[in-house]
């Protein structure tokens, strides 16, 4: 039976027909933002025959689901605006991870798995491409029970490691929908300041690790006349393809394959995906190795560049939980901080505002918050960076740090941070 045969075989006319096949007990795995299927997380919620099963998400770009609790437990490892409320209100757990983890934490805990996954249309060689995505599941996909996948013709074709082939697919239905799409993030000037201070650090020549929001979108703005960067990161934004297009991004040192950029996940718009599909420039890798700290380490000259929530005295980012209520997730900033503090000439920065609530709260605090959770430790932060300048925190002591981040905290908090310093005994 050739590959034509075998889709045409296991395809069916909706997504309730494909998701039957699914058993009690069975955890559900499903990719990450734009690569979880729709139509089949839908047709779930009528799925009448399930018990007891899990599904396992992550940053979904979707509303919660009302699943009944009884039948489906619904665990997220990064949460989105809609999964914060979710959480507390207890429609979903939660479940701590290193981003380059998820692969093995899965594999521990998932019992008897079915993957569900959004992909390209097939090829003339019967693969399919998770396009923009390749993440957690395909180091998952040989011990999957089973596989159903929703093509989606917008869905771009990319290379590297990202494809499945019709012979191990169970089940398959069409929804040539629109992916999801980054919102438009107006740039404040903080952002721009922060945005041009972080360029400086950053060398012609460096491979970058950056991802997604008004910071690193400020930051991507001032790379335009830098030479020969490479990309190697975890998340492809928009902005990428314009510095592809004025010729800072070559990707020549790229340890996976040199002249692409790697990435294990893509979230932006359709000028992101247009530009993805069928481009050699660009390839997929799971996590368990773009996010690899050992495989991270290797890369000289590597620029890894994440947001935080707040800093403390000492350098410990709490980058996912605000007044001790859980905000977002650790994904991976500890797995490129780790790297980039192994690397050769390596540079490890952390990016932040230095107030919020229109200046009213320092986000430079003597101690974080009680409750709060330590993203990444004192000791692996390298730069903070914030619109009033820049902390290098490595080789400094205690009290050389805490004069360096009382230096880039707003100057209305200068006395104030001052005065918990000496009750510290800093």
């Amino acid at each position: 039976m050739n590959s034509l045969q075998l889709y045409k075989k296991n395809q069916v006319e909706t997504a309730l027909e494909a998701v039957l096949i699914i058993k009690p007990d069975e955890d559900i795995i499903v990719p990450l933002a734009v690569g979880e299927p729709p139509a089949l997380m839908d047709a779930l919620i009528k799925h009448d025959n399930l018990k007891e099963n899990r599904l396992y998400q992550m940053l979904s770009l979707r509303p919660v689901r009302p699943f009944n609790p009884s039948k489906v437990k619904l665990i997220s490892m990064f949460l989105n605006k809609d999964e914060r409320r979710g959480f507390y209100e207890k429609e979903l757990d939660l479940l701590p991870n290193h981003f380059s983890d998820v692969p093995s934490i899965l594999e521990e805990v998932a019992r008897d798995y079915v993957i569900m996954a959004t992909v390209s249309p097939m090829d003339e060689n019967g693969y399919f491409s998770l396009g923009t995505n390749c993440d957690y599941i395909i180091p998952l996909l040989p011990k999957a029970k089973r596989i159903i996948l929703e093509v989606n013709e917008n869905m771009p074709y990319t290379y590297g490691e990202n494809h499945i082939y019709i012979s191990d697919v169970d089940s398959i239905i069409e929804n040539h929908v629109s992916l999801p799409e980054t919102p438009d993030i107006p740039l404040r000037e903080e952002d721009e300041i922060i945005g041009k201070t972080v360029a400086s650090l950053i060398n012609s020549g460096d491979t970058l690790q950056i991802g997604f929001g008004a910071i690193p979108n400020a930051i991507m703005n001032f790379l335009s006349s830098h030479k020969d960067l490479t990309i190697f990161t975890e998340m492809l934004p928009d902005e990428i393809v314009d510095l592809v297009e004025s010729g800072a991004v070559t990707n020549s040192n790229n340890p996976l394959k040199k002249g692409s950029m790697t990435a294990t996940f893509a979230f932006g718009t359709k000028k992101l995906y247009d530009f993805m599909d069928h481009n050699e420039q660009v390839h997929m890798y799971p996590v368990n190795k773009t996010n690899d700290s050992r495989l991270i380490a290797q890369i000289d000259h590597l620029v890894t560049i994440n947001a935080t929530i707040e800093v403390d005295f000492l350098g410990q980012c709490n980058s996912e939980s605000i007044g001790g209520r859980f905000y977002s997730s650790t994904g991976g900033q500890g797995d490129f901080g780790i790297g980039a503090r192994m690397s050769k000439y390596g540079k490890g920065i952390i990016c932040l505002h230095s107030t919020t609530k229109n200046g009213t709260i320092s986000k430079i605090v003597p101690a974080l918050a009680n409750g709060s959770v330590v993203s990444t430790s004192k000791n692996d932060v390298d730069y903070v960076v914030t619109e009033y300048g820049v902390a290098k925190l490595r080789g400094k002591t205690i009290r050389e740090r805490v004069e360096a981040m009382i230096a880039i905290a707003h100057p209305n908090f200068h006395d104030e941070l001052r005065q918990e310093a000496e009750k510290m005994g800093y």
